[in-house]
């Protein structure tokens, strides 16, 4: 069994890196619009058939001892808490080297930070052990719920729930200028910094008369799958499931025509963000009823004035994020439609002020982002604005019997057209 479990993760590893070598490794012509943003991009690009063997070497020892079969409930659950708390201590003492090496007052930031880049290593290391075992755990935990609810085959899901948290590389996303519409979407080194993105956006900008726009991820469908380092338990759960769920459609035409034009990857990421979520929250409930919060939080955030307030003064409203940055899109929208390009990328430039004053550090919004953010359209409103797709999505998943069958109904649908020819059946 434990055998078995090896090979077939290995099969679809093998399947998986082809796959990604075909699609996103060939070498076409320079005429090749993409080939034109690569000329700037090429050495900095990030090597995903590298990580993908390291990655799958570790899930193939994990494997080989039969974890986390071995481990009984309570020591699974307190290897994931120790793994969460060595993760909550790396990324806060990473913070606090960021903030030497920025200082201009620190001179010799080397040996200023001797002794904080000594614990960063030990805690390194005892994340490199508590790694395989907690992930391990975590696909584990997962892989049943897919069982229990149909997303597999004899138990075992295709492929097998394979992932591992990473620092992760940056995605340029580049736009025209004259729609809002993903033409590139490349991977970059983790280690670029700001200054080098907002260089690199505009060399690009100005030669290929394009909007781009370097952005995080929060994790990559390829296998074992990229997930970020986070403390953030509810939104892991849902992102390991998120990226499992584009491995499960790379089988069938969803996944594997997800370049071919807009209307694909916006039906495949809204899939994948609507099941992982479910699917998270289901492992969560199981597993984890404990850290089930008493009133689902609201991610919103109040613009604090630093001034001591006069109590005459009215409160002012909750910023939505999602209502604004949904008009913010339909009204770009409306002016690229006239062909109003300029006044279009100048009203951007004024709402991105406005939600910087109410404490949202977004460095651009511009088409490039739109063409980004556009594509996760599991919730109303927000940066898809008002692109049919997303509330298709949501209603095909409403009127499906279970999860499962929403799942294998639109894994086979690729368009807008066959997405609304299965609502109205």
């Amino acid at each position: 069994m434990i055998f078995q479990r090896i090979m077939r993760g290995v099969e679809v590893t093998v399947i998986l890196i082809i796959l990604a070598s075909v699609t996103g490794y060939s070498n076409p012509s320079l005429t090749n619009p993409i080939e034109k943003i690569r000329a700037y991009t090429r050495d900095i690009e990030f090597d995903y058939v590298e990580w993908m063997i390291d990655a799958a070497i570790l899930k193939v020892q994990a494997a080989s001892v039969d974890l986390p079969y071995t481990l009984d409930h309570a020591t699974q659950k307190q290897i994931v808490d120790e793994y969460l708390r060595a993760t909550q201590l790396i990324l806060e003492k990473e913070y606090l080297l960021a903030q030497i090496y920025a200082d201009p007052n620190i001179q010799d930031k080397e040996t200023y930070s001797q002794d904080l880049r000594a614990e960063l290593n030990e805690l390194y290391t005892r994340q490199s052990q508590l790694a395989p075992l907690a992930e391990a755990v975590l696909q584990g935990q997962i892989t049943q719920v897919l069982a229990e609810i149909g997303l597999t085959s004899g138990g075992q899901p295709i492929p097998n729930v394979w992932y591992h948290s990473t620092r992760l590389p940056w995605a340029l996303i580049v736009s025209p200028r004259e729609r809002i519409e993903q033409t590139a979407n490349i991977s970059l080194n983790m280690d670029l910094t700001v200054d080098e993105h907002a260089i690199l956006e505009s060399n690009i900008d100005k030669s290929l008369n394009t909007s781009t726009l370097v952005v995080p991820i929060g994790g990559v469908g390829v296998y074992p799958t990229m997930v970020a380092r986070t403390t953030n338990f509810e939104w892991l759960l849902n992102t390991i499931a998120h990226e499992w769920i584009h491995n499960y459609l790379m089988f069938a035409p969803l996944g594997l025509m997800y370049t071919e034009n807009p209307e694909t990857r916006t039906i495949n990421e809204t899939t994948a963000s609507i099941a992982g979520d479910e699917i998270g929250r289901l492992v969560l409930e199981k597993f984890y009823p404990e850290r089930i919060s008493a009133s689902p939080t609201t991610l919103q955030l109040v613009s604090a004035s630093f001034d001591i307030p006069d109590p005459d003064d009215i409160p002012r409203p909750v910023f939505d994020f999602r209502e604004q940055m949904y008009i913010t899109r339909v009204n770009a929208d409306l002016l690229l439609a006239e062909g109003k390009i300029d006044e279009a990328e100048a009203y951007m430039e004024e709402r991105r002020q406005v939600f910087l004053r109410n404490g949202y550090l977004l460095r651009k919004i511009n088409q490039a982002y739109f063409a980004f953010h556009g594509a996760y359209a599991d919730a109303p409103g927000g940066a898809a604005g008002e692109d049919p797709i997303g509330p298709a999505v949501r209603q095909l998943r409403e009127q499906s019997e279970s999860l499962t069958d929403f799942v294998n109904t639109i894994r086979w649908i690729t368009t807008l057209d066959e997405l609304q020819e299965e609502l109205n059946q």
